[in-house]
């Protein structure tokens, strides 16, 4: 998930480099988005193996 939050930054970049600001907003809000997304994910994970574990 996060290499999906890396490639949306980069088409965001290369797109605000050349000029496309809708495409650029667009692309650094799915990335912005699916970056909590990882994060949640990331935090209830740790939380389930600390659960798991005692």
């Amino acid at each position: 998930m996060l290499r999906w939050t890396i490639t949306f930054l980069i088409i965001a970049l290369i797109a605000a480099l050349l000029g496309f600001g809708g495409i650029a907003a667009g692309a650094a809000s799915i990335a912005k988005i699916i970056f909590f997304i990882f994060v949640v994910l990331f935090v209830l994970s740790l939380l389930a193996g600390l659960v798991r574990r005692t």
